[in-house]
């Protein structure tokens, strides 16, 4: 399986994907724990199959600290003991954000509530927009084919500048 299209090797690609990197940044920065973030992130990306980005984001987890034991258990965070309460919900609006298509009710009341026990205004709205970044990101990525394994820690890191 090859790369089918370098976006950064395209005048215009290169300028959306740095816009859409810079975006995420704005994620990053808010008062949203990191390790929800690489949680959420990893677990959008598993269900979308998007191997280049489980890729970059265990690696960015675990080199920012995250223990494999999380990491790994990620996939079934449902029947794992190793996810605080607020984890469960960020985790829960990530795969019910994700799987759209597949519940046409979109994010359960239940799991929306869940959310809101334990996120202020400011973390929700970085999370929502998180599940919406990662899904267009998983999205770009298996399109293109574009393969986990190569990724190394802050490889990314100059790229909104």
């Amino acid at each position: 399986m090859d790369l089918r299209f370098n976006m950064f090797a395209n005048e215009l690609g290169a300028k959306f994907s740095k816009r859409l990197y810079g975006v995420s940044t704005v994620i990053e920065q808010s008062s949203l724990p990191k390790e929800t973030q690489y949680l959420v992130m990893t677990r959008a990306s598993q269900i979308n199959g998007c191997a280049f980005c489980v890729d970059y984001h265990t690696k960015d987890a675990a080199a920012d600290g995250m223990s494999a034991v999380r990491l790994n258990l990620v996939a079934v965070w449902r029947e794992s003991t190793v996810f605080t309460e607020a984890e469960r919900a960020a985790l829960a609006l990530a795969e019910e954000g994700t799987r759209l298509a597949d519940a046409h009710l979109g994010v359960s009341d239940e799991t929306w509530e869940q959310v809101r026990k334990h996120y202020d205004d400011d973390q929700v709205a970085a999370l929502v927009a998180l599940v919406a970044m990662i899904n267009a990101a998983n999205r770009l990525n298996v399109i293109l084919r574009n393969q986990g394994g190569s990724y190394e820690a802050g490889m990314f890191s100059g790229l909104s500048s």
